[in-house]
């Protein structure tokens, strides 16, 4: 009988592999793109604002670009594609994380990044095809679905305090290195690795700063059950940018958010991909 503590996941399928090169590849370009969409906004280039840096904001722009459809299509594609492979990891344990608490725990996050970035393909491929998406603020209308339930605030606390142990949890992860496990084995050379490891330190503390961000603003929709306190990536970024020294802290936060773009991009290139 194999040992199942000793079990050593094998090379994938070669579709699978594609799958989340292709899929990391997508999701880096995206998040470069919200990196200087959000640089742009916090200093007030080109008319950026903070509401157009966004996922969607960054579809929007692709779309205005020379060749933008096809661009925009080749971006739905791969986002498909890295949510294929990240259902792939939920359902078919490719990763060999168990049954235990930690390792179901790990799957339920695969399934729900997999939901998340087929749900951005979608709204990406749609806009390609010119089929409307809603104008509607989808985590505003979210908010205002949970409100509406029996204890419809305490429903919507619980998400928003969900929220904020992801944005800690980012940056727990960034702070205590486990990302290197992702490049550490793949040949790549010493200063490329290092440069990797500070990329991707910088990125998952970005995203944990984004993450809270959201969580405080949902745990207000909450607290005055208003879900139009509610929002995602671009009211996060309005709600940074009016603070103190506002500019500067959206800035910081999008060199991260860049950071972890050119992460994904290396990840793309060296990350063994386990059956």
């Amino acid at each position: 009988m194999k040992d199942i503590a000793n079990y050593v996941p094998g090379p994938p399928p070669k579709w699978v592999e594609r799958f989340a090169r292709l899929g990391l590849t997508a999701k880096g370009i995206v998040y470069c793109l919200i990196g200087m969409l959000a640089f742009m906004a916090a200093f007030e280039l080109r008319g950026s604002t903070e509401k157009s840096a966004d996922k969607k904001g960054v579809f929007q722009f692709l779309l205005e670009q020379p060749m933008g459809k096809v661009m925009l299509a080749i971006i739905g594609i791969g986002l498909l594609f890295y949510a294929a492979w990240r259902l792939i990891q939920a359902l078919r344990d490719s990763e060999n994380k168990g049954k235990n608490a930690k390792g179901i725990g790990k799957r339920i996050a695969y399934l729900f990044s997999g939901l998340i970035y087929g749900g951005l393909a979608i709204i990406a491929l749609k806009m390609v095809l010119g089929k409307p998406t809603g104008n509607a603020d989808s985590r505003q209308t979210l908010a205002g679905e949970i409100l509406s339930q029996p204890f419809g605030q305490w429903l919507l606390g619980a998400v928003a305090l969900g929220m904020a142990v992801i944005g800690i949890y980012q940056f727990y992860y960034g702070l205590s290195d486990n990302y290197k496990k992702k490049v550490h084995g793949s040949g790549i050379k010493n200063e490329y690795e290092s440069l990797m490891i500070w990329a991707g330190k910088f990125g998952y503390m970005a995203r944990g700063v984004v993450w809270l961000l959201i969580g405080y603003l949902f745990f207000n929709a909450a607290l005055h059950a208003n879900p139009k306190s509610a929002g995602g990536t671009g009211s996060a970024f309005q709600f940074l940018e009016e603070v103190s020294y506002g500019s500067y802290l959206l800035g910081a936060v999008a060199l991260g958010l860049l950071c972890y773009g050119v992460f994904m991009f290396m990840r793309a290139r060296y990350q063994p991909i386990s059956s």
